[in-house]
């Protein structure tokens, strides 16, 4: 087990130390891709900032007037806050499981590590996750909700979020590649994993059994750390933020690795 450990290590330095040779056409990617997701709208990068305004809308009116729910904050940013987590997340999946198919020019001709074509994915959807952060701005001071030293831990909170995301993209990417279906069914996932996460209603509200296995799902602790640094002025619950910190980390290492050792195959099935 110790020389797996350690082997698996050095896999993840060696990779890492190749992703710095070529960060340079990482950001070529990332700039090509958020050129072509905008190109020939009128509204640009508003998309980023309209489409979580909208679903708050929507469950705004759901949950304060259909079937009320008491959040601890105003419903509207717990509502924007979860969605604009969830969004990033759910985009770069949706970028990320079409990247390698997307792009087969460049994955069966020229070399380059093949993982920064779901990098270019999830870079472009953090632009749009910091262009929505403004509308969440806007609405605490509206809401009048102040910021205090746990804001500290924001940017800790960022790099969990974004290493799950990462490792769920990688894995996608590469199923994706082998199994085309991945991208449909996904889809599926996507819409039953927003409800079981803490988007738009608080998940320690559920309990029992269901609660208890709702809890084991990395996203809730991850959305709940943003409400607790950004609204509620408080540390994230310690044990379930470091529970999800510990499995996005875990998860990014086996993925990168898998994926990176996959590599080989991806020109004969792309």
């Amino acid at each position: 087990m110790t020389n797996r450990h350690s082997q698996l290590a050095a896999d993840v330095c060696e990779i890492v130390g190749e992703q710095r040779e070529y960060r340079e056409l990482l950001v070529r990617l990332t700039a090509r891709d958020l050129l072509l997701r905008y190109k020939q709208t009128v509204m640009g990068v508003g998309w980023a900032m309209f489409m979580p305004l909208v679903n708050t809308a929507v469950f705004s009116l759901i949950f304060m007037r259909v079937a009320p729910i008491d959040a601890g904050l105003p419903y509207p940013v717990f509502a924007y806050c979860g969605l604009l987590a969830w969004n990033f997340f759910a985009a770069s999946q949706r970028f990320a499981v079409v990247s390698l198919t997307s792009n087969t020019n460049l994955v069966t001709k020229v070399y380059c590590p093949r993982e920064m074509f779901p990098f270019s994915a999830i870079a472009v959807s953090l632009v749009d996750f910091a262009v929505g952060s403004l509308v969440l701005a806007g609405l605490m001071a509206y809401y009048r909700i102040g910021v205090g030293w746990p804001l500290l831990l924001l940017p800790v909170v960022v790099v969990v979020h974004v290493a799950f995301t990462t490792a769920v993209a990688l894995l996608l990417a590469m199923a994706n590649l082998f199994y085309r279906d991945v991208k449909y069914l996904f889809e599926i996932v996507l819409t039953v994993w927003m409800f079981a996460s803490s988007v738009v209603y608080p998940i320690d509200r559920v309990g029992g059994r269901l609660g208890a296995l709702l809890m084991l799902n990395p996203m809730t602790p991850i959305i709940d750390a943003y409400r607790a640094t950004l609204l509620r002025q408080e540390l994230p619950a310690a044990a379930p933020f470091a529970y999800a910190a510990v499995v996005a980390m875990a998860m990014l290492a086996v993925a990168w690795v898998s994926f990176h050792r996959a590599e080989f195959q991806f020109a004969e099935n792309i």
